[in-house]
């Protein structure tokens, strides 16, 4: 139904922003990498996919077509849904994502929490073929310039994770453990490092 989605960043956390757009907040999921290409805006256009279920509307938001195509291809995948979609496309970015489906690293796929052997070899037989076409821009690492606020990314990370489907009590345990080990990691590090534990 939408195809993008263009506005003033009213809100926004790592797996979630809101755009006002004509006086309408728009709640959107994003993936990590989204996230880091739109964070330090104060206007946002996202390219959008509409799920629509029994309980809930949700949009799911992306920086660009081509990380909105990967999401597709992704659901399309028997056993894969938006979350777990959303999961891959924030532990891995587009890049790393179809570099590993393209040389057949399973190990790669199966690093992202909730996804077994089976799935990730099925990722990997279903999307092969069709990966070959797609094309990313690279994304660099550590893209928060800022003097990081540990109780800001704190906030951050652990809302994501909680938002992500992970238990409130675990995720602040692993956030907390990882801060502790490296102080100045960015809410992406902090989220990457702890979806690869929890």
């Amino acid at each position: 139904m939408y195809a993008y989605i263009e506005g003033k960043l009213a809100e926004h956390n790592p797996a979630c922003v809101t755009i006002d757009c004509g006086g309408v907040g728009y709640e959107i999921h994003v993936s990590l990498n989204t996230y880091g290409k739109i964070k330090d805006k104060t206007t946002a256009k996202l390219f959008v996919y509409q799920a629509v279920r029994e309980d809930a509307l949700l949009l799911y938001g992306f920086a660009d077509k081509a990380e909105k195509e990967l999401f597709l291809h992704l659901i399309s995948v028997s056993g894969v849904g938006a979350s777990t979609a959303m999961l891959v496309l924030s532990t891995l970015s587009p890049d790393a994502t179809v570099n590993a489906i393209l040389s057949g690293d399973v190990k790669k796929i199966q690093s992202v929490k909730g996804i077994g052997l089976k799935t990730a070899q099925r990722i990997l037989v279903d999307l092969r073929d069709k990966l070959s076409k797609l094309e990313f821009a690279p994304t660099a690492p550590g893209q928060d310039t800022l003097v990081p606020q540990l109780s800001r990314e704190r906030q951050e990370a652990v809302s994501a994770l909680v938002t992500l489907g992970f238990a409130k009590a675990s995720v602040e345990k692993t956030v907390d453990g990882l801060l502790a080990a490296e102080p100045d990691s960015s809410t992406e590090d902090i989220i990457k490092k702890a979806l690869r534990m929890l």
